[in-house]
């Protein structure tokens, strides 16, 4: 989870984006832990403020083993404090990954060389695990919220299709989220200027839209899957191995 995505004042714990957003991922443990059999462990790759990983364990904590935060931004302290703890704070990808799902969320399109990630992360395989990814969707979409926020880059079906075959990731299901305001959403940023202030476009709003946005999205969350035209994000669900 990006961090300067909280800069401007957003909860996720009540924001309707980052609240939807964790419904597919807690779903596909779900999913993972009923074939297992067997409690999973959680790489969040990325994971700032580990947000997603904390209501995860809030959700399914009879489902996980261990979770692993990885950020090059944790300070040697917070990751003293977690230090073998349930959650655990590190700044680089465990020595093996076994019996793991890997979480991304919105994390390849900060990285200038993504395939060399997702080749780094295979190399550490043992055995099968599953990777969980979303990414920004649609060039078409590049607006200031991407410059600052640092990306390189948005992605389509087609694309990161194409990046996880190449890197030989196992897809499952490969779908967009966020369909149902795609439409508002191209608009308005095709309506702004190409001097306005680079700012983020998660901004505080009040709670009679947030719970609105939330609704259409829970509509739109059974459909999902089938989603393969268009929408804000682009979502991957799959298994790797060495």
């Amino acid at each position: 989870m990006d961090l300067k995505e909280l800069e401007s004042g957003v909860d996720p714990k009540t924001h309707w984006y980052y609240q939807s957003k964790k419904v597919p991922l807690i779903s596909f443990v779900k999913k993972i832990y009923s074939k297992k059999k067997a409690k999973l462990t959680l790489i969040d790759v990325g994971s700032g403020s580990g947000f997603f990983m904390y209501e995860l364990m809030e959700a399914v904590p009879e489902m996980i083993l261990k979770i692993y935060l990885v950020d090059i931004g944790y300070s040697e302290e917070e990751i003293a404090v977690t230090k073998n703890q349930h959650i655990e704070k590190i700044k680089s990808m465990p020595d093996k990954i076994e019996n793991a799902i890997v979480v991304m969320m919105d994390v390849l399109e900060h990285l200038k060389d993504d395939h060399a990630m997702l080749k780094a992360i295979k190399e550490k395989s043992i055995g099968e695990n599953y990777f969980f990814i979303t990414v920004p969707a649609f060039m078409g979409l590049w607006s200031s919220h991407d410059v600052y926020l640092e990306h390189f880059r948005r992605y389509t079906k087609k694309t990161l299709t194409s990046l996880l075959r190449e890197t030989q990731f196992t897809i499952g299901n490969l779908y967009y989220f966020y369909g149902s305001i795609f439409p508002a959403v191209w608009l308005a940023r095709k309506m702004k200027s190409n001097n306005e202030q680079v700012d983020s476009d998660m901004k505080p709003m009040s709670s009679f839209t947030n719970s609105i946005l939330k609704i259409i999205c829970s509509i739109e969350f059974p459909f999902r899957k089938i989603n393969r035209i268009a929408g804000v994000t682009c979502v991957a669900e799959g298994s790797f191995s060495k």
